[in-house]
């Protein structure tokens, strides 16, 4: 246990000739150059909070106004028109001051108060410019004179180099549509889905609602739009996430897989001393909030509100509702391997470890030969269980003690790192079967090697492959695809390795080892674990994944055809699904509303009319289809989607306490087909065309309904799109490979129909296809 004598600061011991203390110089020194490194980043803070805070002015702009107007005075000229001159006469310290300090004095309290004014001028000008959405709404490579006016005024207010956190006070807050509108877009979104009578009957429940308590519950959403920062994400967060009882593995965490066709290095230990390094410097950057909060490739600033959360923050169970706890820092890991946990400090002497350290520390997991302790080992199944027992287990068996604080290192650990012993990626005989078991793996393991309430669990495999699972509670994917992408390429493009497949650099011999931590698991908790484990498997064996990569053509032959790739894709899942199951249903694909404070997601409901007609009928149709889908997502975008005004309308109606069956009826109706785009979002860490090899599978998630899919696509470069797809083996009608072979064939048919003159794949391509795969 030399680590632990090496945690501790100073000893003593009681002798006949007194306390005899002993101090370890080094322990001290440890604590000086930890405390230095936390007043650094309070600093840091504290300045980035000055700068956020005057945005979109700077703090030495307040000099420059002080300097005019001191200017003006002494030329003989008022430019306040009295004003110094009254606060002159106010100065509570006027009679210890000459006259011309008084002035002074004066003229800088004036020049504050209208520097602080215009930055208010300037905020609530930009903010104003930032609601203009009708830019969405235009043709690709056809700008309006307006917008092009527009684009000018914003670069004009957004100043030249803004942080992270700039643009937060500047943002518009999410408008609350007018009821008339969602009933209206909600009964054309289910017309193609409903027969005649249900339509009608539909249509009868939706206009008593418009016309009698759909305007009382819409007051309350106005009035909640004027107070709060965004009318949506704090309900969604807290009823769609915290409050759901039933397991968060598989039902609401996600993932994201490694290189398709590379890995860096086969050694587990070093790859993930580059990736944890990668980690660390992301955090870096977010902490000095010189991530840039701008779009890819626009000057449209999205919120980074999500991001506050992303490092040191866990999930906690309630028997009610669960939490999201955050803390400001940590500087170290917890790791999991073969049953133990161990805590891997990350900084020495207030410096991060080099990724060659990182690597040293995780290989003396790797050869620590201690069996786990009695029940450590299956400890993580409580949190892919029920919620209820495990906020019942956490009370009775982790408030206390030893397991209470191994509990609170996992949790205020900056993440989770998994060092899987498994072997994971396209590899073997058959590539495409090992994916669908390396998204399974990522999903959800061995369903208690993952630690499923913290923020993200990094997976290590034995063979070099990575991958991540994290919690969605606390932020939407687009934000932990953005840390995901950053980390691939920071690991394999400026971090790499050495020829032996080490990480680079040297390493301090004296770092302490990890620390085990040690718990004290009763029989009565070790039950617990185990009934956690049967919930949690069951469910994860009735999981049934398939994962491809589409690489017959991509997004630039469907450009060429002048239609939108996401539109393509969405009609592409309706026909398959229709092919699938001789039907239409709901379908739910997933849009960001990060244009707004605090916005999080809205539902494109892509089964529209259009879709079905074309899906019935022929191609005239399709391209009406594609523009009917991107009008429904850019609605969605820019706060007029249905779905989360419709939610925030029912649980006002249950906080007064009255019943609507029209909402209710709505929010009963289950999603079929959910779908979401992972969107590329750093394309230039990536080079395509030169490397293409390094390119990401993306990630997925589990389906929503017992009887549906749940499918997650990525649009990879020019000539390649990745699909995961889900489902439950306990469901007959549904099949993961059956609707994923409906998925290729109806991509491929469309493309015949939308562009007659290309040519099909011909078998040599496609058997290319199946060889890549």
């Amino acid at each position: 246990m030399a680590e632990a004598h090496q945690a501790v600061a100073f000893q003593f011991t009681v002798t006949p000739e007194g306390i005899d203390l002993q101090l370890s110089h080094q322990a001290l020194t440890e604590i000086y150059l930890s405390g230095l490194r936390s007043w650094k980043k309070k600093l840091i803070r504290l300045k980035n909070g000055v700068i956020t805070g005057v945005y979109p002015a700077s703090p030495s702009s307040w000099l420059f106004v002080v300097i005019a107007i001191l200017a003006t005075m002494y030329m003989r000229s008022d430019p306040s028109m009295g004003l110094i001159a009254k606060i002159q006469e106010h100065l509570p310290v006027s009679q210890s001051l000459s006259a011309q300090c008084q002035t002074v004095v004066s003229a800088v309290l004036f020049s504050t108060l209208l520097w602080f004014s215009l930055i208010f001028t300037m905020r609530m000008c930009l903010k104003q410019l930032l609601s203009y959405h009708r830019w969405m709404f235009e043709q690709r490579g056809k700008m309006s004179n307006t917008t092009k006016v527009w684009v000018a005024l914003v670069r004009i207010f957004s100043g030249r180099q803004p942080l992270l956190y700039s643009y937060q006070g500047s943002l518009p807050n999410q408008p609350v549509p007018a009821v008339k509108d969602t009933v209206k877009r909600y009964l054309e979104s289910v017309r193609p889905l409903t027969t005649p009578d249900e339509f009608e009957r539909m249509a009868s429940l939706a206009t008593q609602f418009e016309s009698s308590l759909g305007n009382r519950l819409q007051w309350y959403l106005k009035l909640k739009a004027l107070w709060a920062s965004n009318y949506v994400s704090d309900w969604w967060e807290e009823y769609i996430y915290l409050r759901g009882r039933s397991p968060i593995m598989v039902n609401s965490n996600y993932y994201g897989m490694d290189f398709l066709y590379v890995t860096p290095t086969p050694i587990q230990a070093a790859r993930a001393g580059n990736t944890l390094h990668a980690f660390l410097m992301y955090r870096r950057k977010l902490n000095r909030e010189e991530l840039k909060p701008m779009g890819k490739g626009t000057v449209i600033p999205l919120c980074a509100a999500q991001c506050e959360r992303m490092f040191n923050t866990t999930r906690t169970p309630g028997e009610e509702t669960d939490t999201v706890q955050h803390w400001q820092d940590s500087d170290y890991v917890a790791v999991y391997h073969r049953g133990r946990y161990f805590r891997l400090r990350m900084y020495s002497s207030s410096r991060p470890l080099s990724p060659r350290e990182i690597e040293s520390q995780l290989q003396r997991i790797l050869d620590d030969p201690s069996p786990p302790s009695p029940g450590e080992e299956k400890l993580g199944a409580l949190t892919a269980g029920d919620r209820i027992p495990w906020a019942k287990a956490r009370k009775e068996y982790f408030s206390l003690g030893v397991n209470k604080r191994s509990l609170d290192c996992i949790e205020k650990a900056a993440f989770f790192v998994t060092l899987d012993d498994d072997e994971q990626g396209m590899m073997g005989e058959d590539p495409a079967a090992s994916l669908d078991r390396y998204a399974k793996s990522l999903l959800h393991g061995k369903c208690y090697d993952r630690w499923f309430d913290k923020s993200f669990s990094v997976v290590i495999y034995k063979n070099g492959k990575i991958g991540l699972n994290a919690e969605h509670s606390w932020a939407d994917a687009p934000v932990v695809a953005h840390l995901w992408e950053y980390v691939l390429a920071t690991d394999s493009f400026q971090l790499g390795y050495n020829e032996e497949g080490h990480c680079k650099g040297e390493v301090d011999a004296s770092l302490p080892r990890p620390q085990r931590l040690s718990w004290d698991i009763t029989p009565e908790c070790q039950e617990q674990i185990s009934q956690s484990l049967a919930v949690a498997q069951a469910l994860a064996d009735d999981v049934d994944f398939h994962v491809f990569s589409f690489r017959d053509f991509g997004k630039g032959m469907i450009k060429k055809c002048r239609i939108s790739p996401d539109a393509y894709i969405q009609l592409a899942l309706q026909l398959a699904y229709y092919r699938d199951r001789g039907m239409f249903c709901l379908t739910y694909e997933a849009s960001m509303t990060r244009l707004f404070r605090e916005g999080r997601t809205e539902t494109v409901r892509s089964c529209s009319n259009e879709s079905c007609a074309f899906i019935k009928v022929c191609r005239r149709l399709l391209r009406q289809a594609s523009e009917k889908h991107q009008n429904l997502y850019k609605h969605a975008m820019t706060g007029a989607g249905i779905d989360r005004h419709l939610f925030c309308l029912y649980v006002v109606s249950k906080y007064l306490g009255v019943d609507s069956p029209f909402l209710k009826e709505v929010l009963s109706e289950p999603w079929h087909l959910s779908t979401s785009q992972t969107p590329v979002q750093q394309v230039e860490l990536f080079d395509m065309v030169n490397h293409p090899e390094y390119v990401s599978c993306g990630g997925g998630f589990g389906p929503v309904a017992d009887d549906g899919y749940g499918v997650s696509y990525t649009i990879m470069g020019e000539n390649m799109m990745n699909f995961h797809i889900s489902c439950k083996h306990s469901c007959s009608q549904t099949s993961s490979h059956k609707y994923g072979g409906q998925i290729r064939q109806a991509l491929r048919d469309m493309l015949q129909l939308l562009c007659p003159d290309q040519r099909e794949p011909s078998r040599t391509d496609q058997s290319q296809t199946k060889k890549d795969l």
